[in-house]
């Protein structure tokens, strides 16, 4: 009876360590998302067969961003973001607290989705304009072997409204990447 009692433990133990190690897909809760974003113009100097070392898109500004969120389901998540904003042409700087709310429209091995996101332009010195934010995005998910964590690429269409009474307008569209803990 001993021994019956010992095969038993065993073969349950072991079942129980192989259920484990199989993960099942998470498709909701909290998640994590650093990004990366630079805004490229055409420069008006570029001449084909150049010699002046000069390139045809430089960038004009860069958005470092930290969002934390929910994932409701395997289509809709809505995260909180706050971002670092500079525009060298203008010698502008941006500190954009905003919501998001991304919807998958092919949920499937990568996921194709499109946001939109509106929010506040922190004044916290005179360094950094304040007003609002509006925007837009469209872009790919693509996974890592687990289905846990990811890496976004698309575009951004970027407009914030800043100055005396909003009134002074900046438009950018800007090319992300981004890394997803989930």
């Amino acid at each position: 009876m001993k021994h019956f009692y010992l095969l038993f433990s065993l073969l349950f133990s072991f079942f129980h360590v192989c259920h484990s190690q199989m993960r099942e897909e998470k498709t909701h809760g909290f998640f994590y998302k650093v990004s990366l974003a630079p805004t490229l113009t055409i420069n008006e100097n570029y001449t084909i067969n150049n010699d002046d070392d000069e390139t045809l898109l430089n960038p004009s500004a860069f958005f470092l961003n930290n969002t934390v969120g929910y994932q409701f389901d395997k289509r809709t998540s809505l995260g909180l973001n706050l971002e670092y904003d500079y525009h060298s042409q203008q010698g502008l700087h941006f500190l954009p607290a905003y919501l998001t709310l991304q919807h998958n429209v092919i949920a499937d091995d990568d996921n194709i989705f499109l946001r939109a996101g509106y929010g506040t332009l922190l004044g916290l010195s005179r360094d950094f304009e304040k007003g609002n934010l509006y925007k837009v995005g469209l872009g790919v998910q693509i996974f890592d072997d687990d289905y846990r964590n990811s890496f976004l690429i698309g575009i951004d269409f970027t407009r914030k409204r800043f100055g005396y009474k909003t009134l002074e307008g900046l438009s950018s569209v800007s090319i992300f990447l981004e890394f997803m803990l989930f």
